[in-house]
């Protein structure tokens, strides 16, 4: 068993991390496979999601779902993400993230920035976030499988994929306001780290979400990651990080 995994998967790579964490952070929805409770059979169900300021996987679910009620009998769960484009679906990359669902509290801050966080992944999700059946679930992960296209395939661990230390909730504490500020006095800005490092074309991009890793963008159903020049260390560096890279941007172009 052992020889055969070495056949089939390929030592990761900072490539492979990085294809995969971009998957995880790009992702609007994705499947969700659980244990039906009543029969043991597997199900899967397409929900909406989003990542914590770690990395770590959001979903929104109602109670009523038969999905809920299969992570809260068993929490042991997997999710499959990953868009297809034009030709053969099967050569496209996805991720396989295998983890144990975690049911947030409401009225806890933890509760309170994952939804936050939710929301401005998927803003139509205001609509029904408040309502008491629907609760924000953290698939906590435990390992994935990357497959990056024909004869690509990675083992990929907790470590691989998500962000760690001091700096992750020092971001997630001036997340909001940096958000709120960009997008309503800075759209120009937001316009060159599209375009100029994320080389994408202008279709009105906003902000959604920022992390010590990069930044996360929306444009209507699109969305788009743009990665800082270096990882964040604390909340100062965020605008440290916004300002040079619009200046650098600005002088690019002229």
């Amino acid at each position: 068993m052992e020889e055969r995994k070495k056949d089939v998967f390929l030592e990761t790579t900072a490539e492979a991390t990085a294809l995969a964490r971009s998957l995880m952070r790009k992702a609007r929805h994705g499947a969700l496979a659980v244990i039906e409770p009543e029969t043991g059979s597997p199900l899967a169900s397409r929900v909406g999601t989003a990542t914590d300021v770690d990395g770590t996987p959001l979903i929104l679910i109602s109670g009523l779902s038969a999905h809920t009620k299969g992570i809260v009998a068993n929490p042991v769960c997997s999710l499959l993400l990953g868009e297809v484009g034009k030709g053969d679906p099967l050569a496209h990359p996805r991720i396989t993230l295998f983890c144990r669902a975690r049911k947030l509290e409401r009225g806890t801050p933890e509760y309170a920035r994952a939804e936050r966080r939710y929301v401005n992944r998927n803003p139509k999700a205001k609509l029904y976030i408040g309502l008491t059946d629907f609760t924000v679930f953290r698939l906590e992960l435990e390992r994935a499988n990357l497959n990056g296209g024909f004869g690509k395939a990675y083992l990929l661990s907790r470590d691989d994929l998500l962000l760690a230390g001091p700096a992750v909730d020092a971001i997630a504490a001036a997340e909001q306001s940096a958000l709120d500020h960009m997008n309503s006095d800075h759209t120009e800005a937001t316009t060159i780290y599209a375009t100029h490092y994320g080389r994408l074309d202008d279709k009105g991009w906003v902000l959604s979400g920022f992390d010590p890793e990069g930044m996360d963008l929306a444009a209507g159903d699109e969305t788009a990651r743009v990665l800082f020049p270096a990882l964040l260390a604390e909340a100062a560096d965020l605008r440290r990080s916004l300002v040079e890279m619009a200046k650098e941007g600005r002088a690019a172009k002229s």
